[in-house]
């Protein structure tokens, strides 16, 4: 049986950008015991948890305020089936860990922990069912800091989301489940604790969506399968064809050449 990976320790790195948790368990487990530790007033900065996907590598590439607020990031978990078979390499306990997967978990935590959380992003409507289904879940447990939608040209490095950013911080929250989209929600979450706020920053998209019934997500058949990814496209072929077309090329280039190249050539040099 594999160790569980201690708190904020790098477990693997998937084209040089850290994973730390190794599945869902240890993230919930990792994240409530860093929410609940806030509450100490020798706690002097929230903490930021990403899901590491390869439409992430591809931007990471691409947007330097996105890979600088991964550099940042204190807690990434390995969202997708690739990044999870990469990642493998040195971590074989690794699993697939979602914004989706963590997202009802984290808030039934916090509620049982009577921990504050704040719902950020999607649209006052997904927000306000996410929330009543929420508190309705956990029994009526759930203590709700605050529910804030953005306006739909929302900058998370501009005056709007400074706004936030102090409404947040004063709000008391100890859970804050962003969902903006990346890279804005990363960006964002990196800016709020650089602020100041002593919360966990969980960037989890279209998690409330699904929660609210907006969206749906893949049956479990393709998640256990790693082909959520063909699901989403058959669903949205116009919107998601171009990056997973970009998907695919940096996943070769990563997986492919990277794992058959690289040690021909440091064989040779």
């Amino acid at each position: 049986m594999f160790t569980r990976n201690p708190d904020g320790a790098v477990l693997t790195r998937v084209d040089g950008w850290p994973v730390h948790l190794t599945d869902l368990d240890n993230a919930v487990a990792q994240i409530s015991r860093r929410a609940a530790r806030l509450d100490d007033a020798r706690a002097d900065r929230g903490f930021t948890v990403f899901t590491l996907n390869l439409d992430h590598l591809v931007k990471l590439r691409r947007n330097p305020s996105f890979a600088n607020a991964y550099r940042k990031a204190d807690l990434v978990t390995a969202d997708g089936a690739p990044i999870v078979w990469m990642g493998r390499r040195a971590a074989p306990q690794l699993e697939r860990t979602t914004g989706a997967d963590l997202f009802v978990p984290l808030a039934m935590a916090a509620a049982a922990q009577k921990s504050p959380v704040y719902l950020f992003g999607a649209t006052t409507d997904v927000l306000a069912t996410t929330a009543e289904r929420l508190t309705a879940r956990s029994g009526g447990r759930m203590t709700l800091a605050g529910v804030e939608a953005p306006s739909g040209n929302f900058d998370p490095e501009g005056p709007e989301a400074d706004a936030a950013i102090a409404r947040i911080k004063a709000s008391g929250a100890r859970l804050v489940f962003v969902a903006l989209g990346a890279p804005k929600q990363e960006i964002f979450s990196v800016r709020a604790v650089e602020r100041g706020c002593k919360a966990g920053f969980i960037c989890v998209g279209a998690a409330v969506d699904f929660v609210a019934g907006t969206q749906v997500r893949a049956p479990k058949a393709f998640q256990r399968s790693g082909l959520e990814w063909a699901w989403r496209l058959a669903t949205n072929p116009r919107r998601l064809a171009g990056r997973y077309a970009d998907c695919a090329r940096l996943l070769v280039e990563v997986a492919v050449i990277g794992s058959i190249v690289g040690p021909m050539l440091a064989r040779d040099f």
